[in-house]
């Protein structure tokens, strides 16, 4: 008995080691990220209720859009990701993964995604990404604001899938998203600083070693998103909970990133990340709560 569980154990290692790397692959929270962006932008978008059919189609394009954009970005990157700590057990990077098998796979599952879609906000969420931001991320600092365009567009991909059209919502929801990102990737680059520069990546941090600069920009841009998260219910398409939310969530967000600025630590950096990730999914929650159509 005991042999025969062994066996089986032994039998599905494999299996399991190989999802385990294309969860990696696809970057898995990441892209389901990018769903809940999508299917809020969605939800804001549906007059009434929602089209379950038309959004799950929606989300399955944009699944395959997001996941081939981060196979092809790891692709692209496999050389500097070996460099670094965080990055080296990527399956590309630690040679699990052939090249050539990855560049097909993820080339055949984006152009399935924007056939299955039909965006062009797709394809511009592809390709900026691909094309356009991961080759900055070795030449320029402005990497980062570049890359937080891609990021910002699913929930527009979501609007647009319901309307046809890119309202004002969708706008909002965009300017939330792009900066939002800003002080979250702000804190990233911050913790892992020597890393993405050893491996040739040009952050802010690596070039403003007392972190006066990274932590300016930090709290810049989170005292920027505090009235773009309102405008919502200035704009009328949510209550006044949301705003109440909404204004907490961003002062709180700012309080952390003042921290930062006043102190670049990677435990003050490490805290703003924290702050950013729980505000996300707390203000689009509040947006589906009290959102009106």
């Amino acid at each position: 008995m005991k042999s025969a569980v062994l066996n089986a154990t032994a039998s599905t290692a494999p299996w399991k080691a190989w999802l385990t790397d294309l969860s990696e692959l696809v970057k898995t929270r990441l892209t389901l990220l990018v769903l809940l962006t999508t299917l809020a932008g969605f939800y804001v978008g549906s007059p009434q209720s929602m089209d379950l059919v038309l959004l799950l189609n929606t989300l399955l394009g944009t699944a395959l859009v997001a996941g081939s954009a981060s196979a092809l970005n790891q692709l692209l990157e496999r050389e500097h990701d070996r460099l670094m700590r965080r990055t080296a057990d990527r399956p590309l990077a630690a040679r699990r993964w052939k090249p050539d098998a990855v560049l097909i796979g993820a080339a055949l599952a984006g152009i399935g995604g924007l056939v299955y879609l039909a965006c062009v906000l797709a394809a511009a969420t592809l390709g900026s990404y691909v094309f356009i931001y991961t080759p900055m991320k070795r030449t320029t600092t402005l990497n980062t604001l570049v890359g937080a365009i891609p990021g910002a567009l699913p929930p527009v991909i979501g609007y647009a899938a319901v309307r046809e059209e890119i309202g004002v919502p969708a706008v909002v929801l965009f300017a939330i998203m792009f900066f939002w990102q800003l002080p979250h990737f702000l804190a990233i680059a911050w913790m892992y600083r020597v890393e993405y520069k050893d491996a040739g990546f040009k952050m802010m941090p690596g070039n403003d070693p007392t972190g006066v600069q990274t932590g300016r920009q930090a709290f810049l841009t989170a005292a920027a998103l505090l009235p773009i998260g309102l405008l919502p219910t200035v704009l009328g398409f949510a209550g006044r909970l949301y705003f109440i939310g909404a204004f907490i969530l961003g002062l709180l967000l700012c309080w952390q990133a003042a921290r930062f600025q006043h102190q670049p630590t990677d435990s003050t950096a490490r805290r703003l990340f924290l702050a950013s990730i729980i505000y996300l999914p707390l203000l689009l929650g509040l947006l589906a709560y009290d959102a009106i159509r």
